[in-house]
């Protein structure tokens, strides 16, 4: 600590060593003592930022894979700090040695990268020569404030300075030149001194003889003049961007000191990080910014033209199945083949961005009609959904497309891209793999939705839904085999949501997840009311979402409230659509396994209206099939609609599954589904949904002669 104390206060470079490895701190330490430095070690890249606020850092080691931050993101931040801008970086790293990483630590801001093992004798050497490079900017800095206060220099600093320095008289020509002057323009000191300054001046232009320039003119009203971006004519005649500062010096001397930066590092850096801001680095198409811009640019030169430009919003259709089936490595490959793709198929003066995830927008500029935008949307759907070979296997995907024209749809980046993104989702409610155009209806859709949305969460806070129980009667006997519990909403001010509005929302906003516990405490806790009123044989069956039933804690969680009320497992019932247990079939059948070994009965929900294949169904563990209502409602004036039931009923019992109709409302159906040997059935011929003390008070078998014979009055269940 005395050693360290003692170097600083002889002015020694602090040289910051950062690791999140304790034991890498310890070995640079070691391998780093003694040298004309003082060493500092931290451990993350947010304590070498707070280091670097504080103290005076010479130059930085830093580490490249870290914890919450890595060392790239210190790198750019320290780059966009002018205190910190300009600290020399070493990347000192173990990662795989790709040109992809490398790359990106010098566009980071770096100036060497070390791959460990390295030789402790180069790092040092490296070390050396960056300090002194760093000694020598920080020192110029400090003389350039000297020479624009005091105007004077020293002309051994000035031949040894790293910056181009020259002397020049009231007359315009160069009285004295640096070698760091001579060799940015490829010249000798020589070739300098005596020539005119503006004969060296490629940009800005200046009109007229010296007399006239702002050189001259700053000189004479003894101000400081500075260029921040110039151009000076080397020896070879290409240009050299500099930084001009032009400096009067005291009045006997009759002359100017100008300094000039090279800024060929700077700019380049400077181009590679724009471009980095405003480019997808997967795809290498534009991202959200860089879209942004093109869109703001397109928009304001329209306005004047008073031309017509579309906003396409392309999401693939299957592109998470893809991800989580095959890897994020495959996924990041078919989106660069599918941006490859969409890049073919624009015109040159297109604009196309990845918006993020498997979102691309495309920006259709000088269109004559709108329904030129639904030909290039056709073409880019078609485009897409080919097959891709991703690491050997061959896989598909779709595209939905939203398009918003201007100015119909919007006049501003923002209202366009809402817009589009908005017709997008139409698309995809639509079927998938299709285009839709924006309408004001859609935005009216949209805020219906979300006020919806916004209900919803009240009415989970404030307990507004309620379970109501329809009754399921065997057909020979009419007695009572058990109950479905329905969820309803009663809003306080709209009254009853119809299932149809609120169920999908649940679902696709994942507030069933919410609700889920709620609804399984609720129907078991009836379920044992019902078992003591009608007898341990009644069944109760329970909606679980897809949301739901691809839960891995779903089985956990019937477990403890069927433990909780003493219920035995037989009772309850689990039904599932068929689009739920068709999303993953190993998920679907090892879900199904645990439910089996809980001991619960499983159903399939609106049987035959999904697109479960025969083959997969003889593989999973069921129970019931419930044949869906719209079959029924039909089967008696549609002879395709009573084939479907009828192949139903015998392909349960073919398989030993129970099978349910549900909605029936007449005795004529009732009468049908007799004669055809189903088993059970449910529906406002029997009973709507009903609240759980009137369940408590439904018959235990029922008189079939007492039933009407027409259809219920009431609604659907």
């Amino acid at each position: 600590m005395a050693q360290a104390q003692a170097k600083a206060d002889k002015g020694t470079q602090t040289l910051l060593v950062v690791d999140d490895r304790a034991e890498n701190l310890e070995a640079m330490q070691a391998l780093l003592e003694g040298g004309d430095w003082q060493v500092r070690c931290v451990g993350s890249g947010e304590a070498a930022l707070q280091c670097l606020l504080e103290e005076d850092v010479g130059l930085v080691l830093l580490d490249v894979q870290m914890p919450n931050m890595d060392g790239f993101e210190v790198a750019r931040l320290m780059r966009g700090n002018p205190r910190t801008r300009f600290i020399p970086i070493i990347f000192v790293s173990a990662i795989a040695q790709s040109e992809d990483a490398v790359l990106e630590g010098y566009a980071s801001g770096a100036v060497d990268f070390m791959l460990k093992p390295f030789d402790p004798e180069v790092l040092r050497r490296k070390i050396h020569s960056l300090l002194d490079h760093e000694r020598n900017r920080s020192e110029l800095l400090h003389l350039t404030r000297q020479l624009d206060s005091a105007r004077a220099f020293n002309a051994s600093v000035l031949d040894n300075a790293a910056e181009g320095i020259m002397v020049v008289g009231e007359d315009g020509l160069i009285r004295f030149a640096n070698p760091a002057m001579a060799q940015m323009l490829g010249c000798a000191v020589s070739d300098l001194e005596g020539s005119a300054l503006l004969s060296h001046l490629l940009s800005p232009v200046v009109e007229g003889d010296w007399r006239m320039s702002e050189f001259y003119r700053h000189w004479r009203r003894h101000e400081t003049y500075r260029l921040h971006e110039a151009s000076l004519r080397a020896g070879n005649g290409e240009g050299v961007p500099v930084a001009l500062s032009c400096s009067p010096l005291p009045k006997l001397q009759h002359a100017m000191v100008v300094i000039a930066l090279d800024m060929s590092v700077v700019r380049s850096l400077h181009a590679q990080l724009e471009s980095l801001a405003v480019t997808d680095p997967l795809t290498g198409l534009l991202n959200r910014r860089g879209f942004h811009q093109a869109m703001e640019a397109a928009l304001a030169r329209i306005q004047r033209n008073d031309q017509r430009l579309a906003v396409l919003y392309l999401d693939l259709d299957g592109f998470k199945r893809i991800n989580d089936s095959l890897g994020h490595g495959a996924g990041d490959q078919l989106l660069r083949q599918v941006g490859e793709q969409l890049k073919g198929s624009m015109r040159p003066y297109d604009t196309l961005a990845r918006m993020g995830g498997d979102e691309f927008t495309a920006l259709l500029d000088s269109l004559g009609h709108p329904e030129d935008a639904a030909r290039v949307a056709e073409k880019l759907i078609e485009q897409v959904s080919v097959r891709h070979c991703l690491n050997g296997v061959d896989v598909t995907v779709g595209a939905s497309i939203g398009i918003a024209c201007y100015p119909e749809c919007g006049q501003t980046v923002e209202s366009l891209l809402r817009a589009a993104d908005m017709a997008m989702y139409e698309a995809k409610r639509a079927g998938r793999q299709q285009y839709r155009f924006f309408s004001p209806e859609m935005n009216g859709r949209a805020r219906s939705r979300l006020m919806l949305e916004e209900s919803l969460r009240t009415a989970i806070e404030q307990d507004d839904f309620v379970l109501l129980y329809q009754p399921q009667v065997y057909l020979d006997s009419g007695r009572l085999r058990g109950f479905e519990a329905l969820l309803r909403w009663q809003h306080k001010v709209a009254g009853t949501v119809a299932p149809g509005v609120f169920i999908p929302l649940l679902e696709e906003t994942r507030l069933i997840n919410r609700l889920g516990d709620w609804i399984f405490a609720q129907g078991v806790q009836q379920c044992q009311r019902l078992s003591r009123q009608f007898g341990e044989q009644l069944v109760l069956s329970l909606n679980v979402s897809p949301v739901q039933f691809g839960m891995p804690q779903l089985v956990d969680d019937l477990r403890r409230v069927l433990d909780e009320y003493q219920i035995d497992p037989a009772q309850l019932e689990v039904e599932v659509t068929e689009g739920a247990l068709m999303q993953h079939l190993e998920t679907t059948q090892e879900q199904l396994r645990q439910l089996r070994l809980l001991g619960v009965k499983i159903a399939i929900d609106d049987f035959g209206t999904g697109y479960s294949s025969l083959a997969y169904l003889r593989h999973f563990e069921l129970d019931t099939l419930k044949i869906d209502r719209l079959f029924i409602a039909n089967m008696l004036d549609s002879p395709r609609d009573a084939a479907v039931v009828s192949t139903i009923i015998d392909l349960g019992r073919n398989l030993g599954l129970e099978v349910i109709a549900e909605g029936v409302e007449t005795l004529a159906q009732r009468d049908w589904l007799v004669a055809h040997r189903c088993p059970v059935m449910q529906g406002f011929l029997v009973a709507p949904g009903l609240p759980a003390a009137t369940a408590l008070a439904f018959p235990a078998q029922l008189d079939w002669a007492d039933l009407p014979a027409g259809k219920d009055p009431r609604g659907q269940a």
